[in-house]
């Protein structure tokens, strides 16, 4: 209670603050506010209250008054139901900057958004689905499937380690930057020619861009698909998701929420281990995600786009065992794999914080974790720090909290902290 407390407070003391880029609140936050009555339904009938469910989007108010997020959605199902599916602020002319000079359109559920790293629990799905059809092994060497990766000592990391962020690649090689991102090609060959000392094999250390080439090259190789193909094939389509790509094609980008820097600049330490896992700065990577370039790349890691309820989709099939409205999408085993803890909690060397993974989803932890206290179960993605993807089967919820603002050094994380919070209180396990 006194920490609760504590946080409640500092979530009202954020309310005046603004650190850094911020956006222009509007006195009404009902002016900017978007709900999709059609899809929710009444709290009691999944066994929560109304105070609870306003509790829980009140949090997500929190978030958008620090002014670092110009728009944010949030799709949060409980018992498979649709309790809030609701956004709030705008997708286009409302940046930070006095330079943003597009016509403002209003943020809506329907509006997609890149899910920036979210993107890596949806190709892990796609390793774990060759897993399924016995096209590969999770614990074979990459080599094996694509000998010209294992060069320079290279030649026994396995699928698994790099879904687990251990196989010691988690650096872009330093000929490649940001503007490099869309030729496949090009960094795959880089990949192939990096060295890796022995020693580091096997350490943690987050993957943010590089584990996403080398999966979608297993992909082509034994699929003889492309990973946009394969993801067609077995999850958008039979899902029936409207976006939910790797990239937009044109008529869809148009839909498209822009992203914005947000918050402080950040400073050498801390800009140093951005640009060594991003390669640029959060100020480029917003830039970059924005223009035609990106939204036509096809990156693994990091450019999946779609809704905040179609994510949400996503980890609902995963609560259901892999089914969708009756449709098998994966088997159940296949879903154990995918959460299953590897490793225990230690300090990621990329994060520099403590995490628990499965081969391909940042776990939850006790007495708490990435998803809150209590929340050992618990497994999701994080989306370039700020989105929040997640599933509970002790609290049976599926959480998709998208957002359009990329700080690192703000006042966002207390709110964030907080709509996890307010989500657990409100969910008996």
């Amino acid at each position: 209670m006194i920490i609760d407390f504590g946080l409640q407070s500092l979530v009202r003391v954020n309310r005046h603050l603004r650190i850094g880029k911020t956006i222009r609140i509007p006195k009404s936050l009902a002016t900017v506010t978007s709900i999709k009555h059609t899809d929710e339904v009444d709290p009691v009938s999944v066994g929560m209250t109304v105070e609870g469910v306003e509790a829980i989007w009140r949090a997500v108010e929190e978030i958008y008054r620090t002014g670092t997020h110009p728009a944010i959605s949030l799709c949060f199902r409980r018992q498979g139901k649709i309790i809030l599916n609701r956004a709030i602020g705008h997708a286009s002319g409302n940046g930070p900057s006095t330079t943003d000079n597009k016509i403002q359109k209003l943020m809506l559920p329907e509006t997609p958004v890149c899910y920036f790293s979210g993107s890596k629990a949806i190709t892990a799905f796609l390793i774990h689905l060759l897993h399924e059809d016995k096209l590969i092994d999770l614990h074979d060497p990459v080599s094996f499937y694509l000998p010209e990766f294992g060069q320079h000592g290279k030649q026994n990391i396995s699928i698994h380690q790099v879904l687990s962020h251990r196989s010691g690649m988690e650096k872009m090689p330093n000929a490649l930057h940001i503007d490099s991102l869309a030729d496949n090609d090009e960094i795959w060959q880089h990949l192939c020619a990096t060295k890796i000392p022995a020693a580091q094999t096997g350490r943690l250390a987050y993957h943010a861009l590089t584990g996403g080439y080398i999966l979608e090259r297993i992909i082509n190789k034994v699929t003889d698909m492309s990973i946009q193909e394969f993801l067609d094939l077995r999850v958008r389509k039979p899902m029936k998701m409207k976006y939910f790509r790797y990239g937009l094609p044109p008529k869809q980008a148009c839909d498209l929420a822009d992203n914005y820097a947000t918050g402080f600049k950040p400073t050498f330490p801390i800009s140093y281990f951005i640009k060594r896992a991003l390669g640029a700065s959060f100020e480029r990577v917003a830039k970059a995600s924005n223009t035609e370039i990106y939204h036509n790349a096809v990156i693994p890691s990091a450019n999946l786009m779609g809704t905040a309820e179609e994510m949400g989709r996503f980890y609902q099939m995963l609560l259901n065992d892999g089914i969708w409205e009756g449709k098998q999408i994966c088997q159940p085993m296949t879903v154990r794999r995918l959460t299953r803890e590897y490793g225990s909690l230690e300090c990621d060397s990329t994060l520099l914080i403590p995490m628990r993974y499965s081969a391909g989803l940042m776990l939850g932890g006790e007495p708490v974790g990435l998803w809150g206290p209590h929340s050992a179960q618990a497994f999701g993605h994080l989306g370039l720090i700020n989105k929040l993807l997640w599933a509970d089967p002790e609290r049976d919820i599926s959480v998709s909290l998208l957002n359009t603002g990329l700080p690192l050094i703000a006042n966002n994380i207390p709110s964030l902290i907080n709509f996890i919070a307010s989500i657990n209180a409100h969910c008996s396990r």
